[in-house]
């Protein structure tokens, strides 16, 4: 539906009549085309001119759900407003396709219609396609404008080449004459009318800014309650005349821009656009933003469609050079067999060595293709405005194939000469086809493997929810340079990680000694570029990793909801989005394990196995050899070939000996000294008369005193398999936790040796480098959440005074807790050690059993929970689903948190009070309304569904038993809540009833 705006969905006319059908029957009934349900039900069913008339009206204003399987993550779902069209096709805004990963070729989606008004009203403030334009995952824009839209912005603002360096032929004193130049087809000296690309100098309209007010940083010291759309004030600035040289296409294009991004004088492709529709968002807000991108998406339709970009086979051209490369790289190729033929290499280095050759040729060949191409042919424009296709695409189609897999994965040291345009020979289709098989059986499994891969992190993070405004930690981690271009080597990108947090402790510009920013503020787009742009090597930010919330993130640690660009609010799942972000993309991992060569054994384990190995935790595959303490390297080669690394750790110390008058030394300084030998003697006998050295050292004198020096020395030694790569050399010095070999780094032995922090931060980058490895962006928040997850057990080690058991796990939290109330007590606190567990594990080991029952492994987890008389707390999302109850977050999250508050004083009272309260305690007191209360009055407008609610449950109205849930009856007692009737529920049994009288009828033809 390219004619739809960005809220609005089409709806066949005969689904929306099935989907509304009680709410037309009731209508019909109320506007007197019907006299009762029945007879309104026949009306429908006959499809009268009326039921048409009152469908249009019914479906005004009330959201339909629209959801395309398979719902990888929150945007899967998202409402719309229905418009009435014919067909039997439902239609969707062609820029929500990139959320649902939908196309045209036949898609199939689900539509939902929300019932109540509750329902509607979230559907309207929280899941309408205008509310979700940025990814949850990373902040950029979802809705961005993707293949025939990019394509004709393209064309419409392109300058043709040859025109460039010629002086512009006509001047126009305003946009609007030049564009009516353009559309009256004014002739232009040379001949030819004027055109979208021929440069023109105009007077055009441009956005010149005025010095901002207070920075944005400073305004997030208080997080405002409702949770943010970005700005919608806008920019400081005026509209300023200038001259300047362009084209008649970019003035249609600006015409679609609102005032503040003005003047955009330059070709627009997919990433320009992709930045342009950000930039609407930080600086003018959600509103604005989707004004926009309704404008882009029209004119860009329409000018593809004007341009009439197509593609033949005439216009693909092999290059001229071709043969002569070909030739050059079979001579390099004949001369390394030759080497090979005499024993110079071995097959290993020949395979690569020929390999290298045959890739570098296939580069060659496709630069020289497109370099070849015409910038305005439709083809070039197609790949250069990011349409579709890249530089690898066209290089196959006019260049040469090069290189194929096997099945294996292993490269075919056979290329393919030939190209699309030439056609293949039979053996070159057969190598294409050999290994192009299992891509195909590869993304079959890669599905699955991916969608357990999301369920199981589902599961761990299901109960991180923001619950608290500030734990009040003082500790953060660390964002350096150093470990951002190891995964991320692109400009900006130590920005973009900075982008959002809220600093731990004041950055200061090294520089000037100014401080960028203080702790606790937010670092927003121009704070980040500033530290960028410093020396700054490291920034300590807020993060989830060291989050002081016993129960879920607090909103300062976790910091800036990416999908609103406000800091994040009370009760978001974030946990759910974390394990959505992380999920969603891993289809688009690869599977395969690379081989580096024609050896087995030396293989790298990459995407989403790897991503797996992670957050199991496992050993992984090739691990490296690390040491385990600090120390000196010495290599030492074996006469088998056998190498052996040994780390030597030396530290000096001194022991004092007791010297008394008359004793004489037996020993000069200097001397070496054994355990127990005597130093010196006196005149008398017995054990009194020696001076006997309790270590072995070297006798020192300094002053007065004597002394033996030693060392303590601790060595270890390490084999090393004859295929790894060794990082280390003899003399160098290493510590605890480094590398000796190439490889993946076991993540438990790390934890022991370089404990907790530096383990985390490990597995982000790790994870990290995997995603970016295939251009996929996440931001490092989501992951942090994970880890966070499976650091969360302690085992104990000594139990001291506490009830714990040795070598039992408990959450860390709990530890504290027990350890201080211990330590109240005057006793021994219990001693334990930090585990990291797989999220399998974790989240077999949460506090909730019933989520843990529903995640695998029921009959035992159920069987445990049983044995220990195991308590559910209900504060996950899982556990409150499985009994049915509204979970603790989003809509639901207010009355949550009352009932904690009630809770916790309920506990203080009982605490205070030395024994159980009475039953009705605390009665009057309704959380739910004093909750629904207070976030009304912190900045919330309009109707607020659980205001309302409340207000209408608190006071039972006349004749009805009040409600067990917020008068705090006692269980048992009496007084259960009348069902409300259900607005629909009569329009339901009226069809039921017709439908029995049909049945009736038909079994009874006699009967009436």
């Amino acid at each position: 539906g390219p004619e739809l705006l960005l809220h609005q969905c089409g709806l066949p006319k005969k689904m929306a009549l099935e989907l509304f059908k009680p709410f037309v029957m009731r209508q019909l009934v109320e506007k007197g085309f019907a006299h009762n349900i029945k007879s309104a039900k026949r009306i429908v069913e006959r499809v009268r001119p009326e039921v048409w008339d009152v469908l249009e009206d019914v479906i005004k204003d009330h959201p339909v759900l629209l959801n395309r399987a398979p719902t990888l993550h929150r945007l899967g779902i998202q409402a719309f407003m229905p418009v009435l069209v014919e067909g039997s096709a439902i239609q969707i805004h062609p820029m929500v396709c990139t959320a649902f990963n939908a196309d045209f070729d036949g898609d199939q989606m689900a539509v939902h219609v929300p019932l109540s008004a509750a329902a509607q009203d979230e559907a309207r403030r929280l899941m309408l396609s205008t509310a979700n334009l940025l990814s949850p995952a990373n902040g950029d824009p979802l809705v961005s404008p993707t293949q025939d839209m990019v394509l004709g912005c393209y064309y419409l603002t392109l300058e043709r080449e040859d025109d460039q360096d010629r002086a512009p032929v006509l001047v126009f004193g305003s946009e609007d004459d030049a564009v009516l130049a353009y559309q009256l087809g004014r002739i232009v000296p040379g001949g030819r009318a004027l055109g979208l690309h021929a440069p023109v100098e105009v007077v055009v309209r441009d956005w010149e800014p005025t010095e901002a007010g207070p920075a944005a940083a400073e305004q997030t010291e208080e997080p405002e309650a409702t949770e943010g759309q970005a700005p919608a004030s806008g920019p400081a600035g005026q509209l300023v005349e200038r001259r300047i040289r362009t084209t008649v296409g970019r003035l249609l294009f600006n015409q679609v821009l609102p005032d503040p991004l003005r003047f955009k004088n330059k070709a627009m492709n997919r990433a320009a656009l992709r930045d342009l529709i950000s930039e609407c968002f930080q600086s003018l807000g959600g509103l604005e933003t989707v004004r926009l991108v309704d404008g882009i998406k029209a004119i860009g339709f329409q000018y593809a469609t004007r341009g009439g970009m197509t593609i033949s086979i005439s216009d693909i051209n092999v290059p001229k050079d071709k043969p002569r490369l070909l030739k050059a790289a079979d001579r390099d190729v004949d001369e390394i067999d030759g080497q090979f033929q005499r024993g110079l290499i071995t097959e290993d280095e020949r395979y690569e060595e020929v390999v290298k050759v045959w890739q570098e040729t296939t580069k060659r060949v496709s630069d020289e293709m497109n370099d070849n191409l015409d910038p305005l042919g439709s083809l070039a424009m197609m790949t250069r405005s990011g349409a579709r296709g890249n530089k690898g695409n066209i290089g196959q189609l006019g260049g040469m194939r090069g290189l194929m897999a096997d099945p294996s994965g292993r490269i075919i040291d056979v290329p393919v000469r030939s190209n699309f345009r030439e056609g293949m020979t039979v053996l070159e289709y057969f190598i294409s086809t050999h290994g192009a098989r299992k891509g195909l059986a590869d993304t079959a499994l890669r599905t699955a493997d991916s969608g357990y891969l999301t369920r199981r992190l589902v599961d761990v993070a299901q109960d991180v929810i923001t619950r608290d405004d500030d734990c009040g930690t003082e500790e953060g981690t660390w964002i350096t340079r150093d470990e951002t271009t190891e995964f991320a080597p692109e400009e900006g990108a130590f920005a973009r990680r900075l982008m959002g947090r809220l600093a731990a402790a004041p950055v200061t510009d090294p520089a000037s000694g100014a401080v960028l920013v203080d702790r606790n503020m937010m670092i927003d787009e121009p704070v980040a570029k500033a530290v960028e742009a410093s020396a700054i090597e490291g920034v300590l930010v807020r993060s989830p990793l060291t989050c002081g919330s016993r129960h879920g993130v607090c909103r300062a640690c976790y910091g800036r909801n990416l999908a609103t660009g406000g800091l994040v609010g009370p009760g978001e799942a974030i946990g759910i989005i974390a394990a959505q972000s992380i999920g969603e993309p891993g289809t688009q991992l690869t599977m395969r394990t690379f081989h580096t060569g024609g050896v087995a054994g030396l293989d790298i384990t990459a995407g989403l196995p790897r991503v797996e190995e992670l957050f199991e935790a496992r050993v992984p595959k090739g691990k490296a050899e690390i040491s385990h303490i600090d120390g000196v390297v010495e290599i030492i080669q074996g006469e088998t070939g056998i190498r052996r690394v040994k780390v030597t750790s030396r530290e000096a110390y001194e022991t004092p000996l007791a010297v008394r008058d008359g004793l004489q030394a037996l020993l000069e300084p200097g001397d070496e000294v054994e355990v127990d030998q005597v130093v010196a003697r006196s005149d008398g006998d017995g054990a009194e008369a020696e001076l006997r050295s309790p270590v072995k050292g070297v006798l020192v004198v300094q002053g007065e005193q004597l002394l033996v020096r030693s060392e303590d020395v601790v060595e270890r030694e390490y084999q090393i398999p004859h295929n790894a790569k060794l990082l280390v050399e003899t003399g160098q010095e290493i510590r605890a936790g480094d590398a000796i070999t190439d490889g993946p780094i076991n993540p438990q032995e790390f934890l022991e040796t370089r404990g907790r922090d530096a383990v985390q931060r490990y597995l982000v980058k790790e994870v990290q480098k995997v995603y970016r490895s295939q251009g996929v962006t996440i931001n490092d928040k989501h992951i942090e959440i994970i880890v966070r997850q499976m650091l969360r057990k302690v085992r104990i080690d000594q139990p001291g005074d506490s009830e714990q058991l040795p070598f039992e796990l408990v959450d860390r939290f709990d530890f504290e807790e027990i350890n201080d109330q211990v330590l109240a007590e005057g006793g021994e606190p219990a001693t334990a050690e930090t585990v990291l567990l797989g999220v399998t594990k974790a989240s077999l080991n949460t506090s909730s059993f019933l989520a843990a029952a529903s995640f695998q492994e029921t009959t035992r987890v159920l069987t445990e929970a049983a044995i220990n008389g195991a308590k559910d707390r209900l504060i996950g999302l899982k556990e409150n689903v499985i009994i049915g109850k509204l979970i603790p977050a989003g809509t639901g999250a207010p009355a949550a948190i009352a009932a904690r508050r009630e809770e916790e004083r309920r506990r203080a009272a009982e605490a205070l009070a030395g024994g159980e309260l009475p039953e009705g305690f605390g009665e009057e007191y309704n959380p739910l309304l004093e909750e629904a209360r207070s976030t009304l009055g912190e900045g919330e407008d309009g109707f607020n569904p659980l205001v309302a609610e409340a207000e209408q449950l608190a006071e039972p109205a006349e004749g009805q038993e009040p409600n067990p849930f917020l008068t705090g009856l006692a269980p048992g007692e009496e007084g259960t809540p009348k069902d409300e009737t259900d607005p629909l529920a009569e329009a339901y049994e009226a069809v039921e009833e017709d439908e029995r009288l049909e049945a009736d009828a038909a079994l009874d033809p006699g009967k009436d």
